[in-house]
């Protein structure tokens, strides 16, 4: 593999618009609670424009916040892994919500399905309920 070599225009360049984008999203390892909140305020609002989308030109970037946000959770709420059903039916429970009381998942059928495992959370609705929560969008996606 050969070596990739930049000339100093290009790192300049290159530079720049790592620094604008950096403005806005949060580009490197999670450092803090703040940082934490940040970074999952700036997912939620690439999967409000469907960067979840492999398609979409932003899914990388939704791709590379989401594990900085999984490597911040994984250090500081360490939590067992467990499947997106058996975490919405958790967060049901603690919250006493019912399944016809989900209108961000759909109808009750829907839910009971994903309870049930034959159906999975879409992206649409796992922003959705993880902002009901108040909880990280990561925590629905397996280990």
């Amino acid at each position: 593999m050969e070596a990739l070599i930049f000339s100093s225009t290009e790192v300049a360049e290159l530079a720049g618009h790592f620094g604008a984008l950096s403005e806005k999203v949060p580009l490197r390892p999670i450092a803090d609670v703040a940082e934490y909140e940040e970074a999952v305020r700036v997912l939620n609002a690439l999967l409000d424009v469907g960067a979840a989308d492999e398609t979409h030109p932003l899914a990388g970037l939704v791709t590379a916040l989401g594990e900085f946000i999984v490597d911040f959770d994984d250090a500081h709420y360490s939590l067992p892994d467990a499947m997106p059903a058996e975490v919405l039916r958790a967060l049901m429970d603690q919250h006493g919500i019912r399944q016809s009381e989900l209108p961000e998942i759909g109808s009750q059928g829907v839910v009971s399905e994903i309870l049930n495992g034959k159906r999975e959370l879409n992206a649409r609705q796992i922003r959705d309920v993880s902002k009901r929560f108040g909880v990280s969008p990561a925590v629905f996606f397996p280990a």
